[in-house]
Formats: C-alpha cells, sequence, structure tokens
C-alpha cells in the first residue's frame, strides 16, 4: 500500500508553484459546479440527453486535466492511483445514481426538483467526504487491520447486489422523515421548489427538504461501500478526496442520462457488484502479500463496465424486438 507522501516532500520553486495551480485548479472545478453548470430541461428527451453527455464529458476532461497535474508533480504512481481511485468511485455511483432514481419517482418530483435537490445533495457531498475519508484514512494509519474489514464488507456487499431488488417501501415512511417530522412541523404538499416556507411566523419544512434528508442519507451509506474500495488503490488524502470529487462534480448530468436511459442499462448493477468484489479481493489479497497493479485494476473496472453496458445493450435491444413481435 502506498503510504501518505503528497505534499510532504519539499520540492523546488516550479513544484510549489505546480501543487498551487494544481489546488487553484481544483477550487475553481468545484466554483464552476456551483455556479455555471446548468441542466435545461426540455420535451425533446434526445436534447436532454445530448446536453447532459456534453457535461458529463466536460467533467471528465476536467478530471483528466487534474490527473495530469497529480502525474506530473508526483509522478506516475500518484497519477495511476488517482485514475484508479477515480474510476471506482464514478463507477461505484452508477447504482446510486439508480436508487436516487427509485427515491424521485416515489416522490413525483419534476426534473426541475430532482435538478434542485441533486445540486444541494452533491455539495453536502462535497463536505461530508472530507470528514468521512479524512477520518478513514486516519483509522487506516492507525489499525492498518482495518483494511481487511473494509474489504471483506465490499465484498458482501457486492454479492448482496446480485439479488438485490428495488426497494418497494414508500420513502414517505422512511425514517428520515418520521425524524424530520418529529423535529420541526412539515407542508402536506410541497411548495414549489423550496425546501422551507413560513406560514404565520412558523417555518415549515417541505417534502422536498425531505427527500434532499433521504439523498443525503442515502448518499452516506454509499459512502461507506465506495471510500473504502478506493482505499484498495491509495490511502493517500489528496488523491483519495480529489478523485471522490471530481467522480461526484459529473453525477447529476449522470443522472440525467440513466434517468432517461435507466430501462436500457439493466445490467449495469451486475457489473457495480462485481467491481466490489474485486476491490474487495484486491484489499484482502495483501493478506498474502499479493498485489494487484493499479493499471491492472483500472483496465479490469474499465473492461467490466463495458461488458455490462454491452450486455444492458444486448437485453435491451431483444427485449425490444420480443415486444415488437407480439
Amino acid at each position: 500500500m502506498a503510504e501518505s507522501t503528497t505534499g510532504l516532500v519539499p520540492g523546488s520553486v516550479l513544484r510549489e508553484e505546480s501543487e498551487t495551480l494544481m489546488f487553484t485548479y481544483f477550487q475553481v472545478s468545484i466554483k464552476v459546479f456551483l455556479l455555471k453548470e446548468r441542466i435545461t430541461v426540455k420535451k425533446n428527451d434526445v436534447k436532454v440527453i445530448l446536453n447532459a453527455v456534453k457535461w458529463v464529458l466536460f467533467w471528465m476532461a476536467l478530471a483528466l486535466i487534474f490527473n495530469g497535474f497529480i502525474y506530473y508533480i508526483y509522478g506516475h504512481e500518484k497519477g495511476v492511483e488517482f485514475l484508479a481511485g477515480y474510476l471506482i468511485e464514478l463507477s461505484l455511483s452508477i447504482d446510486n445514481l439508480f436508487v436516487f432514481i427509485t427515491i424521485f419517482t416515489s416522490f413525483g418530483l419534476t426534473e426541475h426538483a430532482q435538478h434542485r435537490v441533486l445540486r444541494w445533495g452533491i455539495i453536502c457531498a462535497i463536505i461530508m467526504r472530507f470528514f468521512f475519508i479524512f477520518f478513514g484514512i486516519k483509522l487506516v494509519h492507525s489499525f492498518e487491520w482495518i483494511l481487511y474489514v473494509f474489504g471483506a464488507i465490499l465484498i458482501i456487499s457486492g454479492i448482496r447486489m446480485y439479488g438485490k431488488e428495488k426497494e418497494s417501501k414508500n420513502p414517505h415512511e422512511k425514517l428520515v422523515v418520521k425524524g424530520l417530522k418529529r423535529v420541526m412541523p412539515m407542508t402536506e404538499g410541497f411548495e414549489g421548489e423550496k425546501f422551507f416556507v413560513k406560514k404565520n411566523r412558523i417555518i415549515y419544512a417541505t417534502p422536498l427538504f425531505a427527500v434532499l434528508l433521504i439523498i443525503e442519507s442515502s448518499d452516506i451509506l454509499f459512502a461507506i461501500d465506495s471510500v473504502p474500495a478506493v482505499f484498495s488503490v491509495s490511502t493517500d488524502l489528496l488523491i483519495v478526496y480529489s478523485s471522490n470529487i471530481f467522480a461526484i462534480l459529473g453525477l447529476r448530468q449522470l443522472y440525467f442520462i440513466l434517468l432517461h436511459l435507466h430501462d436500457r442499462f439493466s445490467c449495469v448493477k451486475y457489473g457495480v457488484a462485481t467491481i466490489l468484489i474485486f476491490t474487495g479481493l484486491k484489499m484482502l489479497g495483501s493478506i498474502m502479500n499479493y498485489h494487484i497493479d493499479n493499471l491492472l485494476s483500472i483496465a479490469i473496472i474499465v473492461g467490466v463496465l463495458a461488458v455490462s453496458i454491452i450486455a444492458s445493450i444486448v437485453v435491451s435491444m431483444v427485449r425490444d424486438k420480443k415486444q415488437s413481435q407480439k
């Protein structure tokens, strides 16, 4: 396992300037997400998808440029660690987005409202992931055996995902919503796209705020799998956190692609489950001093995703053909 060395090795003035430029680039990327990114909801699904695809490619390009900074400043090994971490986080996020689709559908949210919830959900995730990763790395460095526990958790999660069915429980009945109603009053229906409204000098939460809390609680549960998975390639705070954040920044746009095409990606969850099991085995392999190279890990992750997407397309085409013959 690579030691955490990023930013601790004294370098030349050129290196210091490069690091300053890299961190500035990282901050600007987040600001671009906060200020400029938009989804235009149109009646034409093709235009919506194409618009979202452009943004997904934009965020991927930004991640690769940042990867170039890592590679130039810290060397080949750190560059590969970032790319592997980014791909792991991005691929595992897909299953979480399917959960979001289920939640939003249950509440009957419009696409504009979904856009607002996702935006604030990602902002909160950027903050919470830092603390989750920071204390996770502290834990790993203090008790290295915890990696084996994480590995076992990932394998179990992957196996369970193979048999996981869509949740049928009404999100309104979730513990999060019940807890919110005990803390403060909540309106019966939505109030446009507002999280809170004031009526008769009393502040009410709206169901939209309840959805946001559910999304955040889902992301915390998701992070229990995704963050330890990235630990399988690096325990460097900069590498783990930045790869997580760049993967998260593009999720809102990726969500809208899956929203319109999720019926055609039925096999992707099995690819995600396979990646979870693989990363878990990669962690446990260190018990027997068996190390899987990160470049090989990247190839396996990309290959598994590609196979699952191709399988989904084939299954979708066969299903459409059968339906057309009826």
